[in-house]
């Protein structure tokens, strides 16, 4: 049954709807907005020269030779967006059991990271610290048997973020899950003149079944033997992420990242509520498939619901959000 005009005043004259009616009231009393300051733009880098290879699982997402990368820098500095994060797919003849390419100092991250920073001096660096773009076998860490080795697997790691640092990374960003690798890095950093070097932990990283795409772009996905269920989170536990958190902080990290992002809300809500720390969020390679070829069927309005994912990382406390959308978003907020 419809209420009459006069039973509106059992509810005080109370009109919910009210400051919804025009887009001026509604841009007034907005809890939360998406700028291009809060976007962190994902790349993979590939070797050759004006290479671009699309990644047939991200529409829209392609491998970039470094001249490539040094444009998309350029296009990300016109747009406003602060950092860009780097991911190489690297030669399969340079990927070896212990992953050693990654402490190279001349390998492909490492001479994208130099380029970029010297061609675009304003844009932050991101560098991930993991092995599994270079391991023949496609996991984070060092393995014996079917065991992955943390301790070992740590000693490459500190190696790798000195390389990353000395060749112009800002941040440097552990996804690797490894005990103590923030304390190991922190105090490598440290030791070398490094400490203005920020750590960006991705202290609560899920085992989760979205990866796919992106180890499809960096050419780990058909090598990898077994699951990474053994040092990446279980989907099931939101109190161990306040763990690991904690711990991370503990050992000196200055910014704190979950991943993934979309279907671990309640996650970052929890971190951002429990601790005074900057917080991140990385949509995930699957994440934008999911949107991404969606609006390809015609399901859904790819642009409306790329604005609303986005949101969603602001209005659960994420400071910044990583994510293959930045480009365009800078673009349309811009428009």
């Amino acid at each position: 049954m419809q209420l009459e005009k006069h039973d509106m005043e059992f509810l005080g004259g109370r009109r919910l709807r009210r400051p919804r009616m025009a887009d001026w009231s509604r841009n007034l009393v907005r809890e939360n907005t998406v700028t291009p300051a809060d976007l962190i733009w994902p790349i993979f880098v590939v070797e050759g020269q004006n290479e671009r290879q699309p990644i047939g699982t991200m529409p829209g997402v392609e491998r970039l030779s470094i001249d490539l990368a040094v444009e998309a820098a350029r296009a990300a500095r016109a747009e406003g967006i602060p950092a860009m994060a780097l991911f190489p797919y690297t030669d399969p003849s340079k990927r070896t059991e212990e992953g050693l390419e990654a402490i190279n100092r001349d390998n492909l991250i490492c001479r994208a990271l130099s380029a970029i920073k010297d061609a675009v001096p304003e844009i932050g660096l991101v560098a991930d610290v993991a092995l599994d773009p270079y391991t023949s076998h496609g996991h984070d860490g060092v393995m014996e048997g079917d065991e992955i080795l943390n301790d070992e697997t740590v000693a490459i790691l500190v190696k790798q973020a000195l390389v990353q640092a000395r060749s112009g990374a800002d941040v440097i960003a552990p996804s690797d899950m490894m005990d103590g690798r923030i304390a190991a890095i922190r105090a490598a950093l440290d030791a070398e003149g490094l400490e203005r070097t920020i750590l960006l932990s991705y202290a609560a990283k899920y085992a989760s079944a979205f990866y796919g795409p992106f180890r499809e772009a960096v050419g780990s996905g058909a090598r990898l033997r077994g699951s990474k269920l053994t040092y990446q989170m279980d989907p099931a536990n939101a109190e161990e992420a306040i763990r690991e958190v904690e711990q991370d902080l503990a050992e000196g990290a200055d910014w704190i990242m979950v991943k993934p992002g979309t279907f671990y809300l309640d996650i970052c809500r929890m971190i951002k509520d429990r601790f005074d720390t900057p917080l991140f969020a990385y949509q995930i390679s699957g994440e934008y498939a999911m949107i991404s070829i969606a609006a390809e069927a015609g399901a859904i309005d790819r642009d409306a619901a790329m604005v609303e994912s986005l949101m969603a990382f602001k209005r659960a406390g994420c400071s910044g959000i990583l994510t293959y959308f930045a480009l365009d978003m800078a673009r349309k907020l811009n428009a």
